[in-house]
């Protein structure tokens, strides 16, 4: 195949306050006619200068970028661009929406012809029966499919891809790889996918390419993937060569930020002091249960939920039974809409139970309190304080009875051990979301709770950063292990920190549908569990339990 694009020492700079900052260090890169290749990098590696670079948006400072040998000059119809975001008219239909980009770039073509294209771009994205609608009446996945056949309305020889999925849940963002997968069959397009995702990348890509961390991201090796398509995920899930290549390039990844990773022996010792229990339970249940209770510490019996609806009750959970020891570290994993966070709130007290009850170490759940820590997937913290003024709200809440040096040592414990030595001082307002997400796990295990919940606390991360917090987590609950369960759309990260993943039919009336037991060696880190003969064992166990529920609630034969 003939070569499409080229980069030669592509180098961009941007003046910051502490002077000037190299974002690309010179890449080069040859992409081939009619090829799919992914760009996989760290969160501020510089993906989306890359990317705004070839669509013509950002200028080089150095270097030079070839479309079919002629040098590019801004934007032009030869390359479509989607964004994360949506960038949608909220007032215009789908179709007067595409009709926009169609109409811009196709001025020489009938009016009927132009028609045509809107509705054929449009159906080939499998939004035929939503012409008529506005951006308010659709899914998020569906204003990217209207983002998406924008882009390809234009007709262009390269589609430029910035994380478009990034943004979406687990399930939305499976079904619109594969739109993706079906596009790249009819279209036959040159693609170039920005993501942070590997097994997007492996799915879709004839190629991968690393960049390496900030500053001055350079190309740091590209990998052919030779797999047979079509790549169903169950299929490839099973083969060798596909776990080899994974762990290959996992293994790549760890190594550019090898070095940063701090081990025990790197921070200071924890004082040895108990929090205040704020709502004891009357004296003969604190009789009952002296010496603490390790098996049956936490139950949910016949768990259910109902919401009132102008339609009538919805029950969104129902008969969820599940016991657990202290220390124990459960995932529930589903689909969207499965009722996971209606569980985890209502283990919280932050939600009314309907039906049923949930007894956490002797004691009905009932109320919410810093006994149950709680991280959610957006950081929940005070913008005007620092983060060490946001963790030292509960610390000072829990630990009233101890000296102020004695509850500094223990903010600065947590903060250390997420990886914010240098930050404690910072304001939130002024940290990224992978560091804000870090004083809130500090500030949960500061509590010193009985209970742990994470609500998809690196949903709105990049994989990249998602791993290194994962890593943070796992670190941190083998020095505490408190009894933890954490909400996840992430196959691995359920494996990676369980003991028993939970699965979670469709809702409504969603159950459990399944548990899995973990028997993986603790402690456990990514590098080694990719290695170990089970792990793909059983991440096919829950990729065939959550296919069995793509469609709907699975219905069992007469």
């Amino acid at each position: 195949m003939a070569t499409i694009l080229s980069l030669k020492g592509v180098t961009k700079r941007y003046q910051a306050k502490s002077g000037v900052s190299e974002v690309l260090g010179g890449i080069d890169l040859e992409i081939e006619e009619g090829e799919f290749i992914a760009i996989l990098g760290f969160s501020g590696a510089g993906k989306t200068t890359l990317v705004s670079t070839i669509a013509g948006l950002i200028e080089a400072d150095e270097g030079e970028i070839l479309l079919r040998d002629k040098a590019i000059d801004g934007p032009g119809k030869d390359r479509g661009l989607v964004f994360q975001s949506y960038s949608l008219f909220p007032w215009l239909t789908v179709e007067q929406n595409v009709a926009l980009a169609v109409d811009a770039v196709h001025k020489d073509r009938s009016a009927d012809d132009r028609k045509a294209l809107v509705r054929q771009k449009v159906e080939l994205v499998g939004l035929g029966h939503a012409m008529d609608r506005k951006p308010a009446q659709l899914s998020g996945g569906m204003r990217q499919r209207v983002a998406v056949a924008r882009a390809l309305a234009m007709e262009p020889e390269i589609l430029l891809m910035d994380e478009p999925l990034s943004a979406l849940d687990a399930l939305t963002r499976a079904k619109l790889q594969d739109e993706i997968e079906r596009i790249r069959k009819e279209e036959k397009r040159t693609i170039i996918l920005v993501t942070n995702d590997v097994d997007e990348a492996l799915l879709l890509a004839d190629r991968v390419a690393v960049l390496t961390p900030a500053p001055a991201a350079r190309i740091g090796q590209i990998f052919p993937v030779n797999l047979p398509r079509p790549r169903d995920r169950e299929a490839v899930n099973d083969d060798p060569a596909f776990q080899a290549l994974r762990g290959e390039i996992v293994a790549y990844l760890g190594s550019l930020v090898a070095g940063q990773v701090r081990t025990a022996a790197d921070f200071g010792k924890l004082p040895n002091i108990e929090p205040l229990d704020l709502a004891p339970p009357p004296q003969a249940y604190r009789d009952a249960a002296k010496g603490g209770t390790a098996r049956r510490f936490m139950e949910f019996y016949k768990l259910g939920k109902v919401y009132p609806t102008p339609k009538g009750p919805l029950t969104v959970v129902e008969n969820f039974n599940l016991l657990m020891d202290k220390g124990e570290f459960v995932s529930l994993i589903g689909h969207s809409g499965c009722g996971k966070s209606t569980v985890l709130t209502m283990a919280a007290g932050l939600n009314a139970i309907s039906k049923g009850s949930i007894i956490l170490d002797n004691r009905e759940i009932d109320v919410a309190g810093p006994d149950k820590a709680v991280v959610f997937q957006a950081p929940s913290l005070m913008p005007w304080l620092t983060a060490r003024q946001n963790v030292a709200l509960g610390v000072e809440r829990v630990y009233p009875h101890v000296s102020k040096a004695e509850r500094r040592e223990i903010i600065d414990y947590y903060l250390d051990r997420v990886g914010l030595s240098d930050a404690k001082d910072k304001l939130a307002a002024e940290m990224s979301n992978g560091m804000r997400q870090r004083v809130g796990i500090a500030r949960a295990f500061a509590l010193s709770p009985r209970l742990l919940l994470l609500d998809e606390p690196f949903g709105m991360l990049d994989s990249l950063t998602r791993w290194d917090l994962q890593d943070v987590l796992v670190e941190v609950w083998n020095r505490t292990k408190v009894t933890a369960i954490m909400v996840t759309h992430d196959v691995d990260e359920a494996i990676l920190l369980a003991d028993r993943v939970v699965m979670m039919t469709n809702g409504p009336n969603a159950t459990i549908g399944k548990v899995l037991k973990i028997d993986l060696p603790r402690p456990r880190d990514r590098k080694s569990l990719l290695k170990h003969p089970d792990f793909y064992a059983y991440r096919q166990e829950v990729l065939h339990f959550l296919a069995e529920y793509d469609h709907g609630p699975l219905i069992e034969a007469a």
